[in-house]
């Protein structure tokens, strides 16, 4: 008998109540097995796990049938997936053409070092994920750090070192530019 789908609240699937191999049979029925569900299937695991782990998606591959490394593919190519556990806070940093002119390489060099994180990563205590991307259009507020969807403009790497360590120490720190909402 299949369950009638309610609000996508609802539908939540918790992977910290549940092994890889129930939550993969769940999403399978969920899906009806269908193979060309299989982002959406990634799409809850990522919600109920708030990343991709890779057990869960070695039981995916195996009862679905797909090889790994087409998952593994699929996770790669869509910037929405993480493989890695996320950090307390985003931080995006911006490293359009006016942003890197301005120093923002400086700046995630800076990062990088201070909070031992990669790009694409997360610091090993789990403070930060750190997500250098091409552009976010606020060219005029040159150059842009984001964390947590608040807009930092101006930034240089000691600026932005002391924002993202008061944060880690719980510390409301206030957006120096709008939001953009």
């Amino acid at each position: 008998m299949k369950k009638a789908k309610g609000t996508k609240k609802d539908d939540h699937l918790n992977q910290g109540e549940e092994a890889p191999e129930q939550l993969v049979k769940r999403l399978l029925k969920r899906y009806d097995w269908k193979k060309g569900m299989l982002i959406p299937m990634m799409q809850d695991i990522q919600e109920a796990c708030e990343y991709l782990p890779m057990q869960v998606l070695k039981a995916l591959s195996l009862k679905l049938e797909v090889p790994l490394s087409q998952i593994y593919s699929v996770a790669t190519f869509y910037a929405m997936f993480r493989l890695a556990p996320p950090g307390e806070h985003q931080i995006t940093l911006c490293m359009g053409t006016v942003c890197f002119l301005k120093g923002a390489g400086k700046v995630a060099d800076a990062i990088q070092k201070e909070f031992s994180v990669e790009p694409g990563g997360t610091s090993p205590d789990r403070k930060f994920t750190f997500k250098p991307v091409n552009c976010v259009g606020a060219c005029a507020l040159a150059p842009v750090m984001i964390v947590d969807g608040r807009y930092y403009d101006a930034v240089t790497p000691d600026s932005a070192i002391e924002i993202l360590s008061d944060i880690a120490k719980g510390k409301t720190v206030a957006a120096q530019a709008s939001t953009g909402k």
